[in-house]
């Protein structure tokens, strides 16, 4: 059986360096016949020389993707452990680890051995770089464990391995104890069956390697186009810079110096919250320290991708306003009983929303009914609410001030007097205004520090509007076309020729709010009461301790139209990976939530808008189209966070 293994995967490394060799030889052959019966598969970059230099260690940062999931596993010798243990075992210190998803039989040659042979590049590096080898583990797991057994994973490898390196080579009892594993990497993995229905032994999947540090955090993932031997060192480098310049533990400050990009993430990420070996990733207060930025060039010079924002003749922004207005946007005392500021609701390291809570939460921990909408590109939105009963930024600001389950006040004149009698606000607004604090000053300097919190320049915007064919990888470019295309998603969320804001600000009903209302609760509901761990509870003990869910109707709430039943209004879609949860009641976690929702043609209802239909997208479509969603992170985010950060905090005595 080892024979028949050791054969069959010299009989892949044959093919896959005959595929190499064809294509190295193909220039000079050119008295060769030509076939046309079936075009060469073009190999992928990681085959090739890198076109263009590496980039230099330490001169960028790898951003947090989440934690890397655990899951049950088999050694190559058969012995049961887990992925987090061979990750970094009790005997050596932890490691920087790259994980690959393969089946030893591919014949895909930019699939798994596509993997294989890029790992067995930085094997062979490995070996002439000792001090790197001591930092780095490399990994590779089986996604057929009918297959691939311990026996013929151990087989596999032995080719592979080299001296003062390690490399794991993994597989799993059943496919049962696969598929969590798959489901947490976000692996989608079909298998091949023929017309009579036998399974074929091949596969259809998304290659993914992952970069995991030495805290168990993906700080990087690698699909065909992007898996390069020489790129893969450099970030390896990058993470591992200062423990090989120093051989020791950095100091705070220059983890903060570092990891910019945890800090303008949520103080203490919940990210991964749902698997059991969630570790905290807060970020102490004396961190999370802000620079001012001049938020007007947000609005005279706006971001690539976005239009010249509208500016209301009566109220044209001025330093003066926004400074105003954001003091008065980060001022708990605004609320009745000095806790709530507009920022707990929409805080800015969250997206301009709450990552944490489906719908928000006022004062005493009232319930108000709907998800925080992002403050990002708000300038730009022609109503306001999920249910669009606002027009304009200056009124807006007032609901929430009002409103019993937000911030509570009893009337208007209690938060004019409140301020007026404030030290704090002593000559501002007269600088601002020309006059005192009133229901229109307020409203008005609050309106010109939202109307600053434009953010694009992203991804996306660099490879559509500047055509730089490097700003977003393949993925995202087939997701883009899925967009336009069979997802018919701009539909809605629509774009320009010259910029795009990612909504037809209309109001739709997508089923969503009908199923909220209509649905009946299951008897029981499932809890999750620590990280990874889950309790179901009969309904009529949750409702025992709850407040009564407010119907909420959308739209006809405004008009009284029963045809506008359930309708919500279109979001952007710019930032959309940093405003999780998603739909007007936070009831979808994630994008691949949202897409599938999506896919599946919503909820149907009698209102369900005609635009909304089955999509017919595969799991690997789904992949894609997520891609580009994640694309359209504006490149200010940091800056803008940065900036609240720095600003005063407005708090009782």
């Amino acid at each position: 059986m080892r024979q028949q293994v050791i054969a069959r995967m010299k009989s892949i490394w044959f093919v896959l360096v005959l595929s190499v060799g064809v294509v190295m030889s193909s220039a000079a052959d050119d008295k060769r016949p030509e076939i046309t019966s079936k075009p060469a598969q073009s190999l992928a970059p990681g085959y090739r020389d890198l076109a263009f230099p590496a980039p230099v260690p330490g001169t960028y940062k790898l951003p947090i993707l989440g934690l890397a999931s655990d899951g049950n596993v088999l050694d190559s010798s058969g012995k049961p452990t887990t992925l987090h243990t061979v990750f970094s075992d009790t005997t050596s210190p932890a490691k920087i680890v790259l994980l690959s998803f393969i089946y030893s039989t591919c014949n895909d040659v930019n699939g798994c051995p596509l993997a294989t042979a890029v790992l067995h590049k930085i094997k062979a590096r490995l070996e002439k770089e000792p001090e790197l080898a001591r930092h780095l583990r490399l990994i590779t797991l089986s996604f057929n464990p009918e297959h691939d057994t311990p026996e013929q994973m151990k087989a596999f490898g032995t080719s592979l391995q080299g001296k003062d390196v390690e490399w794991f080579f993994l597989t799993t009892s059943s496919e049962r104890e696969l598929q969590p594993i798959l489901k947490d990497y976000h692996q989608n993995i079909e298998k091949v069956y023929a017309k009579n229905g036998k399974f074929t032994g091949t596969y259809n999947h998304n290659l993914r390697v992952f970069l995991i540090d030495q805290n168990k955090q993906i700080r990087n993932i690698y699909n065909t186009e992007l898996l390069h031997a020489d790129t893969l060192l450099s970030d390896i480098r990058t993470l591992l810079q200062i423990d090989l310049q120093t051989d020791a533990k950095p100091s705070e400050s220059a983890i903060t110096t570092i990891d910019k990009s945890v800090l303008y993430t949520a103080g203490d990420n919940k990210l991964a919250y749902e698997n059991k070996d969630y570790q905290t990733q807060s970020i102490a207060l004396k961190h999370r320290k802000g620079q001012a930025t001049d938020l007007l060039k947000n609005v005279k010079i706006p971001p690539l991708g976005l239009p010249e924002a509208i500016v209301p003749d009566n109220n044209p922004l001025t330093r003066e306003k926004i400074a105003l207005g954001r003091k008065l946007f980060y001022d708990r005392r605004l609320s009745l009983n000095n806790t709530v500021s507009c920022a707990m609701c929409h805080i800015p390291e969250q997206g301009f929303t709450s990552n944490e809570m489906a719908t928000a939460v006022g004062i005493e921990g009232r319930t108000v009914r709907r998800n925080s909408p992002t403050l990002y590109n708000v300038a730009y939105m022609q109503s306001l609410f999920h249910d669009g009963r606002e027009t304009n930024l200056e009124q807006q600001v007032w609901s929430p001030l009002l409103a019993h389950n937000e911030m509570a006040n009893p009337s208007i004149g209690t938060v004019i007097e409140k301020i007026k009698k404030n030290p704090d606000y002593a000559g501002l607004f007269e600088a601002a205004f020309q006059n005192k604090p009133g229901m229109e000053t307020i409203g008005m300097a609050i309106a010109s520090y939202e109307r600053t919190l434009n953010s694009a320049n992203s991804p996306f915007d660099r490879w559509h509007y500047q055509k730089d064919k490097h700003a977003v990888n393949s993925a995202a470019q087939r997701g883009f076309t899925l967009f336009i295309g069979k997802a018919n998603c701009n539909q809605c969320h629509s774009i320009n020729a010259d910029y795009a804001l990612f909504t037809d600000n209309k109001v739709h009903n997508t089923g969503i709010g009908f199923n909220a209302a209509m649905h009946k609760p299951a008897l029981t509901q499932s809890v999750q009461i620590a990280p990874g761990i889950y309790t179901n509870i009969p309904s009529e003990v949750i409702n025992s301790v709850s407040e009564i869910k407010a119907n909420d109707l959308g739209r006809y709430e405004v008009t009284q139209n029963p045809q506008d039943r359930w309708q919500y209004k279109t979001p952007t879609l710019r930032n959309i990976s940093l405003t999780a949860p998603y739909m007007h009641n936070g009831s979808l976690a994630t994008l691949q939530e949202v897409v599938k929702f999506y896919n599946r043609g919503g909820i149907v209802n009698d209102n369900l808008d005609p635009l909304i239909k089955p999509l017919g997208l595969s799991p690997a479509e789904i992949c894609d189209l997520t891609a580009f969603l994640e694309s359209l992170n504006g490149s200010n985010v940091e800056e803008l966070v940065s900036d609240a950060f720095a600003a005063p905090i407005g708090d009782i005595e």
